[in-house]
């Protein structure tokens, strides 16, 4: 299939995305690992959020914490993975002006709300493992729920200058973005105004947002680490560090897969940009088909409401 001209003379309202530039029959053969990868992670989510909002034992904190990183998952699934469906299935390339800047917002603020939920699961483990004694009275309902509305205000509001700055933009004629989402450079490089704000707002916003929650997820697991090692009782190290383990499972899916992304981008010359346009797609989609499974594997407690929520055959 011939793609579409990069210029129009008409007035612009529309973008359209080409996902894979020079290798366009990717889409075909990559259309069904994606399907069902977007498959396992609708369901998977639901699962853990039902099993989360159904059994009582479950209604704690920290699992309230794990359902706001299920819904966050969801979200940005449904954001992105659809309308790259769309254009795989059905060669539904085009997207509305404000339909793309919307999805640019809630990618930009939802990656950074997620690695924020990360430093505060973090907290909450280092609260159970270093000072147990005063957990239940640091980790409360109140806690998750001013927790849970910092995560969401902090990152909506330093991620929103990024969409606006870019809608500012004046596109002479240029409507073909060479990706598969509305990411914020792909947009910019279409316009014929200086976009160097936009490129310095988002790498200045992305590793101060980014950047300081890893730093304190860091220092949580080192005092966590510290902490263990004094622990004089027969495997009781083993048992405070397997509390952590999925957590840090997560936080290792999260971190690899955006180290990756990073990485390849930096090294944009040297890597086709098909790799990088299908590597921002699976960012966006490994994550949260993974991390409702890990969680549902390894705890013990979901494990058990999960099999109990399939005995009462709901």
């Amino acid at each position: 299939m011939a793609l579409p001209s990069n210029y129009s003379t008409a007035p612009l309202s529309e973008f359209l995305l080409i996902c894979f530039p020079n290798y366009q029959s990717w889409q075909h053969w990559l259309s069904l690992p994606l399907s069902l990868l977007f498959l396992l992670a609708m369901v998977a989510n639901g699962i853990l959020l039902l099993t989360i909002r159904l059994e009582a034992s479950l209604h704690q904190p920290v699992y309230y914490l794990l359902s706001l990183l299920s819904l966050l998952d969801v979200v940005l699934c449904l954001t992105v993975i659809p309308k790259v469906l769309a254009i795989f299935w059905f060669d539904l390339r085009s997207i509305s002006f404000s339909a793309c800047f919307l999805q640019m917002f809630i990618m930009n603020s939802l990656l950074p709300m997620e690695s924020c939920t990360f430093m505060v699961m973090a907290y909450d483990r280092y609260v159970a493992i270093c000072h147990p004694l005063q957990y239940s009275s640091i980790i409360t309902d109140k806690f998750v729920a001013k927790a849970s509305v910092f995560i969401v205000i902090r990152n909506a509001l330093v991620a929103a200058p990024i969409p606006i700055l870019t809608a500012r933009l004046h596109y002479c004629g240029k409507k073909v973005i060479e990706n598969c989402i509305c990411a914020n450079l792909s947009v910019s490089r279409l316009s014929c105004d200086n976009f160097t704000l936009n490129r310095i707002y988002q790498f200045v916003a992305g590793w101060t947002l980014l950047g300081s929650d890893f730093i304190l997820i860091f220092l949580s697991y080192t005092f966590i680490l510290r902490a263990v090692l004094k622990f004089k009782t027969e495997g009781a190290a083993v048992k405070a560090l397997s509390t952590c383990g999925s957590h840090f499972i997560l936080i290792l899916f999260f971190s690899t897969i955006l180290l990756v992304v990073v990485l390849t981008n930096v090294s944009r010359k040297r890597v086709p940009m098909d790799i990088l346009i299908l590597l921002n797609v699976l960012h966006h989609l490994i994550p949260p088909a993974l991390n409702p499974v890990v969680y549902g594997i390894r705890t013990k407690e979901i494990k058990q409401g999960i099999q109990k929520l399939l005995h009462r055959g709901i």
